[in-house]
């Protein structure tokens, strides 16, 4: 089932009894949807084109022609390429080498087509502006949290990642104008990460969230919603291709700003590179 499709089955039960019929009518005939105009859409699910439009905007889509769109473009892949595989008894090496290359890869390719390009933009300016950076995450996600921190330190931004609640609220109740938090979590519903977010946004803060794809709290309490692909489910799935799907987003967030502000953040980058080296070469004997 490709991402919105399965995004909009997860949330079935959670919408408004007009919403649900409109996410009904896409899950029950996908392929014609591309091919309405919202008044059609609102005709078949005995709605309006307000509650579609309204339908839309739970989803983050700019509007039903962004909806439109994406899920075209979804449905023109290949039922494997959205194919997870979960863990299984007995199953041999080769098998799991070839099961974890697939979900890793699905799931990157599920979630470039979620990526929306003027988020991104968005995003990236406000990274490169930031005075500071917090980020938080807990779990699976803080992991996430401290590549991206890694990756900014080096370039020489102020930033911290935060995996503990209590130190999350403090640090977010320094933030102010200028500053920039971003929270992470898969599901979207992590009360810690949704509270410092929160802390964050009062004062002052831009945010930016990080979960699955669909209508989650953090979504709705960031200025700018990113999303990843929300494919992958099963209780033993272990947080693999979400961790993926996380870390391509991060990469692309900080490759965005280095490109963006080139000049200053490749000499940064460069010079902490020498330095790492330097110091392995003088407490290794050059080993």
């Amino acid at each position: 089932m490709a991402a919105i499709l399965h995004a909009l089955q997860q949330q079935l039960d959670n919408l408004p009894s007009q919403e649900r019929r409109i996410a009904e009518v896409i899950i029950e005939s996908p392929s014609d949807v591309p091919g309405m105009t919202i008044n059609q859409l609102a005709e078949l699910s005995g709605t309006s084109a307000a509650t579609v439009t309204r339908f839309c905007k739970s989803f983050h889509f700019k509007g039903f022609p962004d909806l439109k769109m994406k899920l075209a473009a979804e449905l023109s892949q290949t039922p494997n390429e959205t194919a997870y595989q979960d863990i299984v008894a007995g199953n041999s090496l080769s098998r799991i080498v070839e099961a974890i290359e697939a979900n890793h890869l699905a799931s990157i390719a599920d979630t470039t087509r979620l990526l929306d390009l003027g988020r991104l933009e968005q995003s990236v300016q406000l990274l490169c502006q930031a005075r500071r950076i917090d980020l938080y995450g807990v779990a699976t996600s803080s992991i996430v949290t401290q590549d991206f921190y890694q990756k900014l330190v080096r370039i020489g931004k102020s930033c911290t990642a935060f995996s503990d609640s209590h130190m999350q609220i403090t640090s977010a109740s320094s933030l102010g104008e200028g500053d920039v938090a971003v929270a992470v979590s898969y599901s979207g519903e992590t009360p810690e990460t949704i509270d410092a977010l929160t802390c964050a946004k009062q004062a002052g803060a831009s945010t930016i969230s990080l979960t699955s794809y669909g209508s989650n709290t953090l979504a709705e309490t960031a200025d700018i919603p990113l999303f990843t692909s929300s494919l992958e489910e099963g209780m033993r799935r272990g947080d693999m291709a979400s961790r993926i799907a996380l870390l391509h987003v991060i990469d692309i967030l900080f490759t965005g700003m280095v490109s963006a502000d080139f000049d200053q953040f490749i000499p940064k980058l460069e010079q902490s590179y020498h330095n790492v080296q330097s110091y392995r070469f003088h407490h290794t004997g050059g080993a």
